[in-house]
């Protein structure tokens, strides 16, 4: 059912095929690479909160995902050290949506990437994320790589 759309065998690739959360909802990696990452998700009847509207945790999710990928693209393991979001439009049930992820920059071990949420040519969510670059340590079930 998921699928990496993208053939490909970089970090990223290896993070996402292990995200059972992000692949469990139905998001497909379209392609990740050089801080950059694009992900798909069709909002579903479970997704859609009381108002008749994809919840906002949801939408959250799946830019958060396409920012795991694009952080995670040069290599060390890097997680979210935090994030921004804006809803700008509702999606509704059946809506495609794909989040775009690029880095802005990295300084250190942090680096800031934002993330635009479309359905079509339509902005529905902008996304700022900060990450921190751990390394394997402190993940649970990971040891340290050289």
């Amino acid at each position: 059912m998921t699928q990496v759309t993208e053939t490909g065998r970089g970090p990223a690739h290896a993070m996402f095929a292990a995200d059972r959360a992000s692949r469990g909802l139905g998001i497909e990696l379209l392609r990740a690479g050089d801080g950059t990452a694009a992900v798909r998700m069709t909002v579903t009847e479970a997704m859609v909160n009381g108002h008749g509207v994809a919840h906002g945790g949801y939408l959250f999710l799946l830019a958060d995902t396409a920012f795991a990928c694009a952080c995670n693209s040069h290599g060390p393991v890097t997680v979210a050290a935090g994030a921004d979001v804006t809803f700008v439009a509702p999606a509704h049930e059946g809506d495609v949506l794909v989040a775009v992820a690029e880095e802005r920059t990295r300084f250190g071990r942090s680096g800031v990437y934002d993330v635009t949420v479309l359905r079509g040519e339509q902005v529905i969510v902008e996304f700022r994320g900060r990450s921190r670059t751990v390394g394997d340590r402190g993940l649970p079930g990971r040891k340290e790589t050289a």
